[in-house]
C-alpha cells in the first residue's frame, strides 16, 4: 500500500496534534472544571455535603481504572475508530450531566465520562506517538500536548469559574459537547486511519480484570481516605486488596499469550523513570490546585472567576518551559538532566509557598512560586511523556500511552489524599494547642494546614528528582531521543 500519505510527511498533520490536543485538555480539565461548580450543582439539586464528593470520585474511579482497557483497545481496534467513539461517548455523557435532573443521575453522568475518557485519553497520545516520526517534529508536537497535560488542571479552574459565574453550573458539562463536536469533524478529516497486516491479536481478559479491579481498589482507598480518614476499614480492605490483585496481574502478564501490558514496556529503566516521573509530578500538582485555591478563597477572599486567572502565569510559564524544554534542552541534555531539574524547581516552588500566611500579597507570595511550579511542571512532562512512549512498538503504544495517563492519574489520587490528611492533621493539632478557638486562630490553624501540604508536597518532587536522577540513562545508553524506531516502522498507513 502506498505511503506518500504517511503521518510523517503530510503537513496536516499539524493539524492533527490540535484536534488530539483538543480531546486531551477536554479530559484534563474535567479532573477540576467541576469543582468550582459543585457548591451551584450541590444548591440545584439538593445532594449533601458527604455526596458531594463522589461527584469527583465516580469520574476518577471509571477513568482511573479503566485507562490501561482503553489503551489496549485502541491497539486492537484502531486509533481513528477508538478515537471517535471516545470523542461521541464523551459527549453524550456531558450532555446527560448538564441536563441532569438529580443526583444520581449526575454521578452516573461523570462515571460515564470516565469510561469514555479512559477510551480518549489513551489513544490520543497514542495517534501522536505514531503520527509524529520525525525527531525534531515530535519534540515540538509532544511539548505542545505536554504543557496541555500539565496546565489542563489549572484551565479547568480558571474555566469553571467564568462559566459559573457567567452562565451556569450545567455550562461546565455542555462545554465539552462543543469541544468534542470541533475535535469530532478534525478527527474525520484529518486523523489518519492506520491499516494492520498479520493477524489480529486478542484481548487479554484476565489481564484487563486483574488490573482494573486493582486501580479501582487504589483510587477508591485513597478517595475513602481523604473522605472518611485512614482508620476506615472500607481504606485498608480496598489498598490491600488493590496490592494483592496488582501482584496478581503481574504474575498473569509474565505467562499469558496476549498480554495487555508486555512487562518490557514498564520494566525498560527510561520509561520506568518516565512513569514514576509523571506519578509524582501528578500527585504535586494536584496538590498545587488544591491548596492555592483553598487560600485564594478562603483567605484572600477571591471569586471563582479571580481565583482561575490567578493561575494564568503559571500556564503561561509551563507553555514556555514545555517549548523551550522539548525543542531545545531535552535534545542537547536528555531527560536525565531535565527531568531531575524540573523537579528540584517543583521542590523549591512547594517552599516558597509555605512563605504565604494570612497578611501576605499574590503578587509577593503566590506569584513568584506558580511561576517557578509552572517552569517545573513544563519541564518534567513533555520530556517524560515523550520518553514513555518512545521506541515502543505500534501495536502496544496505545497501552504504553495508557500507562502515562494511569501514572498521572494515580498520583493525583495519592497525593489529594496524602495531602489532604495530612493538612487536615496540622489544622487538628493547631487547634488543639490553642485553647480558645476563635476566628483568628482558625484562620492561622488553616495556613498552617496549607503549610504542611507545601512542605510534603515539596518533599515528593525531592523523591522526584533523586529517582529520575537514578533511574533515567545517561545520553547513549540505550535508547536515544533523537532515533525513534517508530520512524524505521514498516506498518503500512493508508492515506487521509
Amino acid at each position: 500500500m502506498s505511503d506518500s500519505s504517511s503521518p510523517a510527511t503530510d503537513g496536516r498533520r499539524w493539524i492533527t496534534l490540535v484536534v488530539v490536543g483538543l480531546a486531551q485538555l477536554m479530559v484534563v480539565l474535567d479532573a477540576t472544571v467541576v469543582n468550582i461548580a459543585l457548591p451551584a450543582a450541590q444548591a440545584d439539586l439538593g445532594f449533601s455535603d458527604g455526596e458531594r464528593q463522589w461527584v469527583i470520585t465516580a469520574y476518577s474511579l471509571a477513568f482511573a481504572s479503566l485507562l490501561l482497557l482503553g489503551g489496549r483497545l485502541s491497539d486492537l481496534m484502531g486509533r481513528k475508530r477508538t478515537f471517535v467513539i471516545g470523542l461521541i461517548g464523551f459527549a453524550v455523557a456531558s450532555a446527560l450531566g448538564g441536563a441532569a435532573t438529580s443526583f444520581e443521575l449526575l454521578v452516573a453522568a461523570r462515571a460515564l465520562q470516565g469510561v469514555f475518557g479512559a477510551l480518549l485519553a489513551p489513544t490520543a497520545l497514542a495517534v501522536l506517538t505514531t503520527t509524529f516520526v520525525i525527531p525534531q517534529e515530535r519534540a515540538r508536537a509532544f511539548g505542545v500536548f505536554g504543557a496541555i497535560a500539565g496546565a489542563g488542571g489549572a484551565v479547568g479552574l480558571l474555566l469553571g469559574g467564568f462559566l459559573t459565574e457567567a452562565l451556569d453550573w450545567r455550562w461546565n458539562l455542555y462545554i465539552n459537547v462543543i469541544i468534542a463536536a470541533i475535535a469530532l469533524v478534525g478527527a474525520f478529516l484529518f486523523v489518519p486511519t492506520i491499516t494492520r497486516s498479520g493477524p489480529r491479536p486478542r484481548l487479554d481478559l484476565p489481564g484487563t480484570v486483574l488490573v482494573s479491579a486493582a486501580l479501582f481498589g487504589l483510587v477508591y482507598g485513597f478517595s475513602n481516605a481523604e473522605t472518611q480518614g485512614w482508620d476506615a476499614p472500607v481504606t485498608w480492605l480496598m489498598l490491600v486488596g488493590a496490592a494483592v490483585l496488582l501482584v496478581a496481574f503481574v504474575a498473569w502478564q509474565r505467562r499469558a499469550a496476549h498480554p495487555l501490558l508486555p512487562l518490557s514496556i514498564v520494566l525498560d529503566r527510561n520509561r520506568g523513570a518516565a512513569y514514576s516521573s509523571v506519578l509524582i509530578a501528578g500527585a504535586g500538582m494536584f496538590g498545587i490546585f488544591l491548596f492555592v485555591t483553598y487560600y485564594l478563597q478562603t483567605t484572600l477572599g477571591y471569586s471563582p472567576i479571580q481565583t482561575g486567572l490567578s493561575f494564568l502565569p503559571m500556564i503561561g510559564m509551563l507553555v514556555v518551559a514545555a517549548q523551550v524544554g522539548t525543542n531545545v534542552l531535552v535534545p542537547r541534555l536528555g531527560p536525565k538532566i531535565l527531568v531531575p531539574t524540573g523537579m528540584t524547581l517543583g521542590a523549591l516552588g512547594m517552599v516558597l509557598l509555605t512563605f504565604a500566611d494570612e497578611s501576605s500579597s499574590y503578587a509577593a507570595s503566590i506569584l513568584p512560586a506558580l511561576m517557578v511550579l509552572g517552569t517545573a511542571m513544563g519541564t518534567i512532562m513533555p520530556a517524560s511523556m515523550q520518553t514513555a512512549t518512545l521506541g515502543v512498538d505500534r501495536e502496544f503504544a496505545g497501552v504504553a500511552s495508557a500507562m502515562v495517563n494511569t501514572s498521572q492519574q494515580v498520583g493525583g489520587s495519592i497525593g489529594t489524599a496524602l495531602l489532604n490528611t495530612l493538612a487536615a492533621t496540622a489544622v487538628s493539632d493547631y487547634l488543639t494547642d490553642h485553647a480558645s478557638v476563635t476566628q483568628a486562630v482558625g484562620v492561622h490553624a488553616a495556613i498552617a494546614g496549607y503549610s504542611t501540604a507545601y512542605w510534603w508536597g515539596a518533599g515528593f518532587f525531592a523523591v522526584g528528582a533523586v529517582l529520575s536522577a537514578l533511574l533515567f540513562r545517561r545520553r547513549g545508553q540505550g535508547l536515544s531521543l533523537s532515533h525513534s524506531p517508530a520512524a524505521q516502522s514498516t506498518e503500512p498507513v493508508a492515506a487521509l
